[in-house]
C-alpha cells in the first residue's frame, strides 16, 4: 500500500515537482477547487511562480435525488447541463431553473467571500493547472473542466493529491494531462490518504488568495 500523504501542502509540493516545466510561464495559471484544493493549488503556484485563483463550482442536484448531479454552475456565469439525464428523468424547466437559481446564489456568495471584488484571472488561451486535494467520483472536477473549457482555456492539466482509478480513467481523455501523487487501486475516502485532513475554512482560502494577484506569486511555505 502506498504511503499516505502528510497533508495538502505536501501534496501540492509533490505535484509542483511533476509540473516544473510550467514554471514561470506567462501563458499558465493555477486554479484550485475550494476549499482543500486551494491549499494544494497555492503550493503549486508558489513553487512554479504562477498566478493563483479559485475555481468555484456548484452541483445542480436532481430534485428528488440531490446527490445525483444533473449539471453544475461555475464562475463566470457558466452553466453545464446533463441534457440526457434531464430528459430521461423528465426534469421540468421550472425545477431546473429553481435549482440553478439557488446554487448560483450560493456560488455568488462564495465569490464575494473569497474574492472581495477581485476579478477572476482570465483563462482564455491559457494552460490551466486545475488542482484539488483528491478525487473520488470526479463529478465536481468534471464540472470544473467543462467550465474552464467554456471560458476558453487552451489546455487543462489536472493535478490532485489522490484519485480513484475510475475518475482518472473517465476524465483523463478530456484533459491534456492528469497528475496525481497517489493513485490507489481502491479509494473509499480521500481523507484516508492524508495524515492531516482538517477541514479547510473560508478564512484559510481567503488568506491564500489574498497573498497573490495576477502578477505576483505567493511566498512558498517551508518544505
Amino acid at each position: 500500500m502506498s504511503t499516505i500523504l502528510t497533508d495538502r501542502k505536501q501534496a501540492g509540493r509533490a505535484l509542483a515537482r511533476k509540473l516544473d516545466k510550467y514554471a514561470g510561464r506567462p501563458d499558465c495559471v493555477v486554479v484550485g477547487l475550494p476549499r482543500g484544493g486551494v491549499v494544494v493549488a497555492a503550493e503549486i503556484a508558489a513553487a512554479l511562480h504562477l498566478p493563483l485563483d479559485v475555481c468555484l463550482v456548484r452541483k445542480l442536484g436532481v430534485p428528488f435525488q440531490p446527490e445525483l448531479a444533473m449539471g453544475a454552475v461555475a464562475s463566470g456565469g457558466v452553466r453545464v447541463l446533463n441534457e440526457e439525464l434531464i430528459q430521461r428523468l423528465k426534469i421540468k424547466k421550472w425545477e431546473l431553473d429553481l435549482e440553478s437559481s439557488a446554487e448560483t446564489a450560493e456560488l455568488n456568495r462564495r465569490e464575494e467571500t473569497y474574492r472581495h471584488g477581485r476579478p477572476m484571472l482570465p483563462v482564455r488561451d491559457k494552460t490551466v493547472i486545475l488542482a484539488d486535494d483528491g478525487v473520488a467520483t470526479g463529478a465536481t472536477l468534471e464540472a470544473a473542466i467543462d467550465a474552464l473549457k467554456i471560458q476558453g482555456a487552451e489546455a487543462i492539466i489536472v493535478a490532485v493529491g489522490v484519485a480513484a482509478p475510475g475518475a482518472v480513467y473517465r476524465l483523463s481523455p478530456r484533459v491534456k494531462d492528469f497528475l496525481c501523487v497517489r493513485n490507489p487501486d481502491m479509494l473509499m475516502a480521500v481523507a484516508d490518504w492524508y495524515a492531516d485532513f482538517h477541514e479547510v475554512t473560508d478564512t484559510e482560502v481567503c488568506d491564500l488568495l489574498a497573498k497573490v494577484d495576477d502578477t505576483a506569486p505567493i511566498v512558498p511555505s517551508t518544505p
